[in-house]
């Protein structure tokens, strides 16, 4: 498992769907207007990692977001203290988890969508995030492996 922090975020997928995300590759998280979420949202690394939640049409998690950025202002709130972050898409679910299935699935009675469910960005427990991936029978891709570094000519120092 990835190091750092693990959240849930949701969108809307007609606002803005996990196969947007994939399609443009990278996008600013903006438009949190909730002042916990925000916190979260500040609270937020670069490599963390987060479950995307469609909301209201389908209500499941789809896929695996990966923070790209370091929290800044959010620019579509200009001189007001809002915070974004940018955002890339890590990996789809294979199988959509539904917030049904969510709901009768023991080990998530404390999962956030359940217990935090009016905000848009939550920490979430490894053991939630892992549990939600296994559901979604997905697993994260491996890390790409570090290049080798070039062999020095010969004479040259390292």
């Amino acid at each position: 498992m990835a190091t750092g922090r693990y959240w849930l975020i949701k969108s809307e997928p007609s606002v803005y769907a996990y196969a947007r995300l994939e399609a443009d590759g990278r996008t600013e998280w903006t438009g949190v207007r909730n002042f916990e979420a925000r916190n979260n949202l500040r609270a937020m690394t670069p490599g963390d990692l987060c479950l995307y939640y469609h909301s209201n049409e389908d209500k499941a998690v789809v896929g695996v977001a990966r923070v790209l950025s370091k929290p800044g202002p959010d620019p579509t709130a200009p001189g007001e203290d809002w915070a974004s972050v940018d955002m890339g898409p890590l990996v789809a679910f294979t199988v959509p988890v539904t917030l049904a299935t969510i709901k009768a699935t023991p080990a998530l009675k404390d999962f956030p969508l359940l217990t935090r469910s009016r905000l848009s960005v939550t920490p979430t427990p490894v053991e939630h995030f892992e549990l939600v991936l296994k559901m979604g029978q997905t697993k994260l891709p491996k890390a790409p492996a570090s290049k080798p570094k070039p062999k020095a000519k010969p004479g040259a120092r390292p």
